[in-house]
Protein backbone atom coordinates (compact mmCIF):
# COMPACT_ATOMS: atom_id res chain seq x y z
CA UNK A 1 0.00 0.00 0.00
CA UNK A 2 1.31 3.56 -0.78
CA UNK A 3 0.78 6.39 1.46
CA UNK A 4 1.15 9.98 0.22
CA UNK A 5 3.49 12.17 2.02
CA UNK A 6 2.09 15.37 2.75
CA UNK A 7 3.95 17.31 5.65
CA UNK A 8 7.02 19.59 4.64
CA UNK A 9 9.07 18.72 7.61
CA UNK A 10 9.03 14.87 6.02
CA UNK A 11 10.00 15.90 2.22
CA UNK A 12 12.92 18.36 4.02
CA UNK A 13 14.24 15.38 5.74
CA UNK A 14 14.11 13.21 2.99
CA UNK A 15 15.46 15.34 0.59
CA UNK A 16 18.82 16.33 2.92
CA UNK A 17 19.76 12.63 2.10
CA UNK A 18 21.81 11.33 -0.80
CA UNK A 19 20.26 10.64 -4.27
CA UNK A 20 18.84 6.63 -4.36
CA UNK A 21 19.08 7.21 -7.68
CA UNK A 22 18.64 9.08 -11.04
CA UNK A 23 18.42 9.81 -14.56
CA UNK A 24 18.43 13.34 -16.67
CA UNK A 25 14.97 13.75 -15.54
CA UNK A 26 14.09 12.77 -12.39
CA UNK A 27 16.11 11.94 -9.41
CA UNK A 28 14.51 9.21 -6.00
CA UNK A 29 15.75 9.72 -2.51
CA UNK A 30 14.49 7.01 -0.04
CA UNK A 31 14.64 7.29 4.14
CA UNK A 32 14.05 3.68 5.89
CA UNK A 33 12.27 5.29 8.64
CA UNK A 34 8.28 5.87 8.31
CA UNK A 35 7.24 9.99 8.91
CA UNK A 36 7.61 11.77 11.87
CA UNK A 37 4.43 12.10 13.82
CA UNK A 38 2.79 15.84 13.88
CA UNK A 39 4.43 17.06 17.19
CA UNK A 40 1.29 19.57 17.40
CA UNK A 41 -1.30 16.66 17.65
CA UNK A 42 0.43 14.73 19.56
CA UNK A 43 1.19 17.77 22.22
CA UNK A 44 -2.36 18.84 22.10
CA UNK A 45 -3.30 15.49 22.95
CA UNK A 46 -1.09 15.56 25.78
CA UNK A 47 -1.93 18.87 26.98
CA UNK A 48 -6.01 18.05 27.13
CA UNK A 49 -7.41 16.79 29.84
CA UNK A 50 -9.31 13.47 29.49
CA UNK A 51 -13.04 13.65 30.34
CA UNK A 52 -12.60 9.74 31.85
CA UNK A 53 -9.81 11.41 34.07
CA UNK A 54 -7.81 8.30 32.89
CA UNK A 55 -4.47 9.35 32.80
CA UNK A 56 -1.10 8.40 30.56
CA UNK A 57 -2.84 6.99 27.58
CA UNK A 58 -1.58 6.21 24.43
CA UNK A 59 -1.49 9.41 22.44
CA UNK A 60 -0.48 8.15 19.13
CA UNK A 61 -2.34 9.44 15.71
CA UNK A 62 -4.70 6.68 14.34
CA UNK A 63 -3.12 6.88 11.10
CA UNK A 64 0.57 6.74 12.46
CA UNK A 65 -0.42 3.06 13.26
CA UNK A 66 1.15 0.01 10.89
CA UNK A 67 3.98 2.64 9.37
CA UNK A 68 6.77 0.45 9.65
CA UNK A 69 5.14 -2.07 6.55
CA UNK A 70 3.77 0.81 4.56
CA UNK A 71 5.59 2.63 1.69
CA UNK A 72 5.07 6.82 1.80
CA UNK A 73 5.57 8.57 -1.81
CA UNK A 74 6.40 12.28 -2.34
CA UNK A 75 6.69 13.59 -5.75
CA UNK A 76 8.21 17.17 -6.16
CA UNK A 77 7.48 18.55 -9.54
CA UNK A 78 9.10 22.36 -9.23
CA UNK A 79 7.28 25.16 -11.59
CA UNK A 80 10.37 26.21 -12.61
CA UNK A 81 11.09 22.63 -14.41
CA UNK A 82 7.69 22.27 -15.74
CA UNK A 83 5.70 25.46 -16.04
CA UNK A 84 2.12 24.80 -16.94
CA UNK A 85 -0.11 22.86 -14.06
CA UNK A 86 -1.18 20.27 -16.53
CA UNK A 87 2.50 19.08 -16.81
CA UNK A 88 2.93 18.93 -13.10
CA UNK A 89 0.18 16.69 -12.41
CA UNK A 90 0.86 14.77 -15.85
CA UNK A 91 4.05 14.01 -14.51
CA UNK A 92 2.91 13.50 -10.31
CA UNK A 93 0.67 11.40 -12.05
CA UNK A 94 3.05 8.96 -13.62
CA UNK A 95 5.04 9.03 -10.55
CA UNK A 96 2.11 7.69 -8.54
CA UNK A 97 1.42 5.14 -11.49
CA UNK A 98 5.08 3.65 -11.77
CA UNK A 99 5.53 3.41 -7.82
CA UNK A 100 2.28 1.51 -7.63
CA UNK A 101 3.20 -0.87 -9.67
CA UNK A 102 6.59 -1.39 -7.59
CA UNK A 103 5.28 -1.77 -4.44
CA UNK A 104 6.13 -5.79 -4.01
CA UNK A 105 9.93 -4.65 -4.74
CA UNK A 106 10.44 -1.21 -3.13
CA UNK A 107 12.58 -0.94 0.00
CA UNK A 108 9.63 -0.17 2.94
CA UNK A 109 9.99 3.75 4.35
CA UNK A 110 9.86 7.53 3.02
CA UNK A 111 10.43 7.71 -1.16
CA UNK A 112 10.60 10.86 -2.29
CA UNK A 113 10.86 11.47 -6.52
CA UNK A 114 11.49 15.15 -7.59
CA UNK A 115 11.87 16.35 -11.19
CA UNK A 116 15.66 17.16 -11.47
CA UNK A 117 15.28 19.15 -15.49
CA UNK A 118 12.75 19.95 -16.99
CA UNK A 119 11.74 18.43 -20.22
CA UNK A 120 12.16 19.50 -23.73
CA UNK A 121 9.34 21.43 -24.96
CA UNK A 122 10.05 21.77 -28.56
CA UNK A 123 10.27 17.42 -28.58
CA UNK A 124 6.84 17.79 -26.34
CA UNK A 125 4.52 20.76 -27.32
CA UNK A 126 1.45 19.39 -25.77
CA UNK A 127 1.61 20.21 -22.18
CA UNK A 128 -0.50 16.56 -21.49
CA UNK A 129 0.78 14.91 -24.73
CA UNK A 130 0.83 10.78 -25.29
CA UNK A 131 4.09 11.18 -25.97
CA UNK A 132 4.92 12.66 -22.68
CA UNK A 133 3.43 10.02 -20.24
CA UNK A 134 5.49 7.63 -21.94
CA UNK A 135 8.75 9.28 -21.97
CA UNK A 136 8.25 9.96 -18.05
CA UNK A 137 6.70 6.75 -17.43
CA UNK A 138 9.48 4.81 -19.24
CA UNK A 139 12.22 7.21 -17.46
CA UNK A 140 10.40 6.59 -14.08
CA UNK A 141 10.58 2.90 -14.33
CA UNK A 142 14.08 2.96 -15.37
CA UNK A 143 14.88 4.66 -11.82
CA UNK A 144 12.95 2.88 -9.70
CA UNK A 145 14.37 -0.34 -11.30
CA UNK A 146 17.85 1.27 -10.46
CA UNK A 147 16.92 1.90 -6.75
CA UNK A 148 15.76 -1.21 -6.55
CA UNK A 149 19.00 -3.00 -7.55
CA UNK A 150 21.33 -0.24 -5.06
CA UNK A 151 18.73 -1.16 -2.28
CA UNK A 152 19.54 -4.43 -2.84
CA UNK A 153 23.12 -4.42 -2.94
CA UNK A 154 23.40 -1.49 0.01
Amino acid sequence: MIRRLVRSADFERVLRTRTQASTTHFAAHHVAEGPSAPAALCAKALDSELSTGLAGVDVSPVEDSGQSGAIWLGAVVPKRHARRSVTRTLIKRQIRAVVSGHTETLARGVWVVRLRAPFDRSAFPSAASDALKCAARDELEQLLLTAERRAVRG
